[in-house]
């Protein structure tokens, strides 16, 4: 469909190739009106262009008219390149290249000629909305978040360049349309690439009003096809560059002894051992530890593991112990006149607890977990020799967050602070906290220095230093009335804090609601007409964090054993009792076909002697999973063996589909280590593992065949990065059930902890 121009309003909607746009104003020197987007939009700005080319050559170019800069977003070459901006941080999940096929796809742009430019930190301009206007990259929220602006941004500069070649040839608007990179007029046959548009274009002061179809309507070119990721050529190469790459003249290297835990400051430094030593510039010492600078970091690593510090005994966390923090935790969940605060209210669960014919509760527990991202900690910094300005280099999952840390740590302003986003050797929520402890690492010491510095953690420092997957207990209450419906739930977490202590700023906003440690206690397709969870988050001085799934990973096992054990309970077949629970939303309705999808691939009916198989069903942020485990269980050992895990999701509109399936079997592995292995414990408030021999995460001879089936539909798109991590444990954990009998209520499920409770079960039975 051509685009339509009555008086002094044009219209456009219709196919992949059409401008699908509406303009309430026209783009001449009369009426206009701004159109807001994230972070507002605002046209023929000098916002500079990006620099796709080495020595600034994008900037002579724009200055010999080679390019023009038609938004914040887009910028057209003469040759034909078109740069498109990519705001988010590329840790391996495909961002870099999901986000500019969003803004491709509605511009109509030849994805072959598109060059993607990593954004700077400008939040007002690249900020996720999802997140405020911060560029911050977590949660599986970036396609979420950034779908509907990108879409209206490539619309406006597909708009912007069609009544351009109108303006310029002097044709009605209406008689134009777009192919892949230019636009046509159908009536002459003649056709203008974008590359030559950018050598005439005007561009208008002020964005055009735009409406974009739904998603439902849309049709897409780019989107839901498989677009090879731009990141990995490079990595399979080794041309990919990380911040532990970066090199630069005259840097030296720094390495850390932070204190052991938060809030212990050295009170005395032996450091003639470490001054030592070959190589070794010079020691600095820190509020929160001790630095040592160095030629190499070989010397930097030693000289640290040579310092002598006595710490101060008044960090909270002295004495605290895993163990210990159970049985408190464990004891806080039991006590119904401790009230927490309410996350998730619907009716009235305390009167309809009273009046339930039986109920039923449990407790789940989960150790500290590790990050276990494959990139240690590390930044390299360049402090000015008057210490008011900084050049940074790092993989951050927020530059927004980088940058104001950064300025605060030196007490200069943000315009001060230049910033270089790398790759991120993976984040898992690791590279996200607000004072991004280990780029002001390298920030201060670049100042001590007086010359760029290098700063990287070890194996062992990323893990002594940890800031883990908080300790949890959770205890869940559940009424049943007479027929054995569900009536009432009370889903009570208690754990660490964990927003109060990584972001104090958003913790603030929360107003006290811990959204990072509640995450996952909401069941919104299941009919369940009173539920009430709430957090009891403890103080225990422990560093915490977000990881991969955030608290979706203890909440929704806590709620799906726990369903599990109801559906036992009522000798009620797992797969039906969690159809029988779903509502009859449309929502609800995609999750009944994901849970009878998985059904369907792991042929959940039929009889495997000697295994078990498990089902668990989620609703994260509108994602819809379910997932089904097949395990068998050494009864000597207690070793839990998975063989087969099948997964079905609907994430909506799969921006690029195969890697929605590659991120899913990322998050099944990842997900397979938090519920069998990994385990960090605490004693006396520090850590007891260092490395990956005591730490262990899944090996190639750990993982089970992998079953993918996405199932796309034409709902707004709701994430996949970590979604699938939380199925693992507790479809392992009712696989054992089905299997054995024995009930497996904590995570990792360690073989100790499971020959103990199968023991108990015999005992039982006996």
């Amino acid at each position: 469909m051509n685009i339509k121009a009555k008086g002094e309003r044009r219209k456009a909607k219709g196919s992949i190739r059409d401008p699908r746009i509406t303009s309430h104003a026209p783009l001449n020197q009369g009426r206009r009106r701004f159109m807001a987007g994230a972070g507002g939009l605002t046209f023929g700005v000098a916002l500079g262009l990006p620099a796709i080319f080495k020595g600034g050559e994008a900037e002579a170019q724009a200055a010999a008219g080679k390019a023009v800069a038609i938004n914040a977003w887009v910028t057209l070459h003469t040759d034909g390149t078109v740069a498109i901006m990519s705001p988010a941080a590329e840790m391996g999940q495909g961002s870099l290249t999901a986000l500019p096929i969003i803004l491709a796809d509605e511009m109509d742009a030849e994805w072959s000629r598109v060059r993607i430019v990593p954004a700077p930190p400008r939040g007002k301009l690249y900020g996720n909305p999802a997140f405020g206007g911060e560029q911050y990259t977590a949660g599986s929220a970036t396609i979420r978040g950034y779908f509907n602006s990108l879409r209206q941004f490539g619309a406006q500069v597909r708009y912007v360049l069609v009544d351009n070649v109108a303006r310029h040839w002097g044709v009605p608007l209406g008689e134009l349309t777009t192919e892949p990179g230019f636009v046509v007029h159908a009536k002459s046959g003649r056709r203008v690439s974008y590359g030559e548009i950018a050598a005439f274009a005007r561009i208008p002061a002020q964005a055009p009003e735009i409406e974009v179809d739904p998603v439902s309507k849309a049709q897409f070119r780019l989107v839901g096809r498989d677009v090879p990721r731009v990141d990995v050529a490079g990595k399979v190469n080794g041309t990919a560059q990380y911040s532990i790459d970066v090199q630069v003249p005259g840097m030296i290297y720094g390495a850390i002894l932070r204190e052991p835990m938060e809030g212990a400051a050295p009170e005395r430094i032996d450091d003639g051992a470490a001054r030592a030593i070959e190589g070794v510039i010079r020691v600095v010492p820190l509020k929160y530890g001790v630095g040592v600078l160095a030629e190499t970091p070989w010397a930097a690593f030693k000289a640290k593991n040579a310092l002598k510090v006595t710490w101060s005994r008044k960090a909270r966390g002295w004495g605290f112990s895993s163990e210990k923090g159970y049985q408190q935790f464990a004891a806080v969940g039991k006590d119904l006149d401790r009230k927490g605060v309410a996350w998730e209210t619907k009716g009235d669960a305390a009167g309809a607890m009273k009046k339930a014919v039986t109920v039923f509760e449990g407790e789940y527990r989960a150790d500290y977990a590790y990050h276990a991202q494959m990139e240690p900690l590390n930044s390299v910094a360049a402090v000015s020799p008057a210490g008011d300005a900084v050049e940074v280099w790092v993989g951050t999952q927020s530059q927004t967050i980088t940058v104001t840390a950064v300025a605060k740590s030196l007490g200069i302003s943000e315009d001060k602070v230049r910033f270089n986003g790398m790759l991120l050797g993976g984040g898992f929520g690791r590279r996200g906290n607000r004072d991004v402890e280990f780029i002001v690492d390298s920030v201060l010491m670049s100042k001590a220095a007086g010359r760029p510095v290098k700063v990287m953690w070890t194996r062992e420092d990323d893990v002594h230093n940890g800031r883990f997957r908080p300790l949890y207990a959770n205890r869940i209450r559940a009424g049943l009335d007479a027929s054995g419906r569900v009536v009432a739930w009370h889903h009570r977490v208690v754990s660490d804090e964990v927003l109060a202590f990584m972001d104090p700023v958003r913790y603030k906003t929360a107003k006290g609601r811990d959204n990072v440690a509640m995450r996952g206690t909401e069941m919104p397709t299941y009919a369940i007409p009173d539920q009430l969870s709430e957090g009891l988050q403890q103080a225990t001085g422990m560093r915490t964090n977000p990881l991969r799934a955030i608290g979706v990973g203890q909440n929704s096992f806590a709620n799906e054993v726990f369903i599990d054990e109801l559906a036992a309970k009522q000798g009620v077949d797992p797969v039906e009792f969690r159809l029988r629970l779903l509502d009859k939303t449309p929502l609800a309705q995609r999750a009944r076909h994901v849970i009878e999808e998985v059904a369907r691939m792991a042929e959940w009916k039929r009889k495997r002697p000697g295994r078990g198989l498990g089902v668990a069903y989620l609703d994260y942020s509108g994602t819809q999973l379910a997932a089904i485990a097949e395990v068998s269980v050494d009864r000597a050992s207690g070793a839990i063996r998975v063989h087969h895990f099948w997964c079905a999701l609907d994430c909506g509109v799969a921006v690029q589909p195969d890697n929605v399936v590659a991120q899913t079997e990322s998050s099944i592995v990842y997900g397979l280590g938090l519920a069998l292995t990994e385990r960090i414990t605490i004693a006396d408030g520090a850590v007891q593992q260092s490395n990956f021999f005591d730490y262990q995460v899944p090996r190639m001879a750990d993982l089970p065949e992998v079953h993918i089936k996405l199932i796309p539909t034409r709902n707004h798109p709701t994430g996949a990065g970590q979604m699938a991590t939380p199925l693992v444990p507790s479809a392992i954990s009712n696989a054992v059930f089905q299997l054995t009998g024995a009930r497996l209520r904590q995570q990792p499920m360690l073989p100790d902890r499971v020959k103990r409770t199968l023991t108990e079960v015999q005992t039982r039975m006996a």
